[in-house]
This record gives C-alpha cells, structure tokens and sequence, in this order.
C-alpha cells in the first residue's frame, strides 16, 4: 500500500496545485480527478474455444489485483457464429487504490518493458478520457510468459473528471505516462 499512497499523495502535493495554477482555477474542487481506470479485452476468438475466456479473467485479475468480468454479445450475428449472451470479451474497472495502484505499474513497470517503445499517443475522446491501446499482455510482470498460449492485447481506459482534452492531458501527463509529443490533438 506504500506505493499507493505515494501517487495519491502526489497528486494531492504536487499534481493538483500545478493544474489549479496552469488553468487557472477559482476552486480547487475544479481540478481534473482521474476517476476510474477500466481495463478491457475483446476476444471475439473465444466463440470457438470457451477456454480462452477463462485464461483472459485469470490474466486480468492477476495484472489488476481485482476479479474481472466476462463481457457478452448483445445480439446474433451469423456471419461470425455468435449468439447472443456468449462470453467475447473480458472487463475490470479500477477505482481509489487499486486504480492508483495500477497506474503506478503502468507507468514505471509495463510501460517500459515494451520493446523499441518510444512514448504513447496523445489522441483524447474530446471529453478528456484517454484510451490506451496495448498489444501483448506480456509486458505486465504477473503474466507468466512459458505459460501463456496466446499473444492478447487490451485496451485501458482513463477516465478523468477533465471537460477538455487539453485539461485531460495534462493531468495524465503529471502523473508520468509518456505521451510521445507535448502537442495536444
């Protein structure tokens, strides 16, 4: 729980003071706030082998520290084999500490263990949300690399309390993810 404190601890410290100067904010409650970080994967692969589903929860909650989800298929679709209710994806949604706890993984663990990694992208929803693509699951210490029987990426999420990109970025930036340019789309 140490680490944790320490990201929260900054932000209180450090991150939301220099965002209240940098925008000029008349409160302090009109900073930006991560609120919550989800971590999704879409394996529409999984509709022949049901197994695979299974192997995603177990990574996910592994990587999070929290049990996660079996998303499901809102309809038929014949082309793809798929009934409604199948299990094709997997979903974890982090709040307070595992969030924090998370990030701080993300950002001084994972991050770097990507080969010839060069920063990430700094491409907003226009509401100041970011999503995070990442292609192999490997990066992550807790995945076991001899035993994984497939390469899956997964999408992260952040959602902020941000009402603009601009405001977005620089909060994610404060907390130390690597955009690769200092532009903001």
């Amino acid at each position: 729980m140490s680490n944790t404190a320490s990201l929260k601890k900054e932000y209180a410290e450090r991150i939301a003071p220099a965002l209240k100067s940098q925008f000029q904010y008349s409160s302090s409650m009109q900073v930006p706030v991560l609120k919550k970080i989800v971590i999704n994967q879409g394996l529409g692969f999984a509709v022949a082998d049901k197994k695979i589903i299974d192997v995603a929860i177990n990574e996910i909650s592994a990587i999070t520290g929290q049990k996660a989800v079996a998303t499901v298929s809102r309809k038929d679709i014949a082309n793809f084999k798929l009934r409604k209710k199948m299990p094709i994806g997997v979903r974890v949604t982090l709040r307070r500490e595992r969030m924090y706890e998370f990030l701080e993984k993300l950002i001084r663990v994972a991050l770097p263990r990507i080969r010839d990694f060069k920063g990430i992208e700094s491409k907003f929803d226009g509401n100041g949300n970011y999503t995070l693509g990442i292609s192999e699951q490997i990066i992550f210490p807790e995945i076991n690399i001899d035993s994984i029987t497939r390469i899956m990426g997964m999408n992260i999420t952040f959602v902020t309390s941000a009402k603009t990109d601009e405001e977005g970025y620089a909060l994610l930036k404060e907390f130390g993810l690597p955009f690769k340019n200092a532009k903001k789309n």
